[in-house]
C-alpha cells in the first residue's frame, strides 16, 4: 500500500498555527504575571499609606472609630495621663465642656487629684441614672454656651473643650472663646476635628441637628489672633513631650491657650 504524499504546504500551516498557539500562551502568561505584581504593587501602596496618614496609626480601633465616625471627645480618656503631665498641679480643677459629657466626667471623678465639672451644651435625652445623678449632684449641667457660662471668672484651673466648639458659627465663637478662657484660671485646652478626616456620629446629628464645621489649624491659629487669645507655648511643649513619651499620636487638633 503506497502512502499519500503529504502537502509540504500543510505542514508550514500546521507549524505556523503550532508557533501561533504558543505565542499566544506566552501572551496569557505574561499577562496573568503582570496582573499579580499590580495587585501587590496596590496592597503595599494602600499599606504604606494607612501608616502615613495621621489618625490611622494606631491600629484597627483607631481604623473602627473612623468608620462608624468619630468624636474628639472618645479622645480624652486617652489624653488624660498626658495632660496630667504637661499642666501638673494645675489641673486640680477641671472645667468640661463638650458632647457625652456624663461618660467622661464620671471617668475623670475616678482620678484622686482631680475635681471635675461638666457643660453639655445640648440636651441631655435618654440617659442612664449614672448621668442622672451627676446632673442632680451639680456636677454636670446643660447650659448654651453661646451665652455667658454661670460661673465667676477663674472659677477652674483648667478648661478643657472637646467637639463643642465645632458646631458654633464665627458668630457666636467671638463670644464664646472668650467665655471659656473668663472662667479658667491657668489656661484653655481645645479638642477639635481635622477636616475631611472626622465624620459626626449619627447620635450627634440627632442631637445637634446640624453637621460639625470642621476647621483648618491656619483657620484657628487666624482666629485666636482675632480674638486676642495667646497661645501656650509652654503648655504645649511639655504637651508634645509627654506625648512622645506615652506614645500618644492624638487623632485631633489639640490647641493649648492661655487664659484671660
Amino acid at each position: 500500500m503506497s502512502r499519500r504524499p503529504v502537502n509540504p504546504s500543510r505542514r508550514l500551516v500546521d507549524s505556523g498555527n503550532l508557533s501561533s498557539g504558543g505565542s499566544l500562551h506566552s501572551k496569557s502568561r505574561s499577562t496573568s504575571l503582570l496582573s499579580l505584581g499590580l495587585v501587590l504593587l496596590g496592597a503595599i501602596l494602600l499599606i504604606a499609606y494607612s501608616y502615613s496618614n495621621p489618625g490611622w496609626t494606631r491600629g484597627t480601633g483607631t481604623v473602627s472609630k473612623f468608620e462608624g465616625g468619630v468624636s474628639c471627645t472618645l479622645e480624652l480618656p486617652q489624653a488624660l495621663p498626658v495632660l496630667k503631665k504637661a499642666y501638673a498641679n494645675k489641673m486640680r480643677k477641671v472645667l468640661h465642656v463638650g458632647l457625652d459629657i456624663c461618660s467622661i466626667v464620671s471617668k475623670l471623678l475616678k482620678e484622686d487629684d482631680i475635681e471635675v465639672w461638666g457643660v453639655e451644651p445640648y440636651n441631655i435625652d435618654d440617659v442612664d441614672d449614672q448621668c442622672r445623678n451627676l446632673v442632680r449632684k451639680g456636677f454636670v449641667r446643660v447650659a448654651d454656651i453661646k451665652f455667658p457660662l454661670p460661673y465667676r471668672a477663674k472659677s477652674f484651673s483648667l478648661v478643657v473643650v472637646s467637639d463643642a466648639l465645632d458646631y458654633l458659627s464665627p458668630r457666636y465663637l467671638n463670644k464664646t472663646l472668650p467665655e471659656l478662657a473668663r472662667v479658667s484660671s491657668e489656661g484653655l485646652v481645645i479638642f477639635t476635628g481635622y477636616p475631611g478626616r472626622h465624620r459626626a456620629k449619627v447620635a450627634e446629628l440627632s442631637k445637634v441637628g446640624r453637621p460639625a464645621k470642621l476647621r483648618s489649624p491656619s483657620w484657628w491659629i487666624r482666629f485666636f489672633v482675632q480674638t486676642h487669645l495667646e497661645e501656650n507655648e509652654a503648655a504645649a511643649k511639655k504637651f508634645d513631650q509627654a506625648s512622645a513619651k506615652w506614645s500618644y499620636k492624638p487623632a485631633c487638633q489639640v490647641f493649648h491657650l492661655k487664659p484671660y
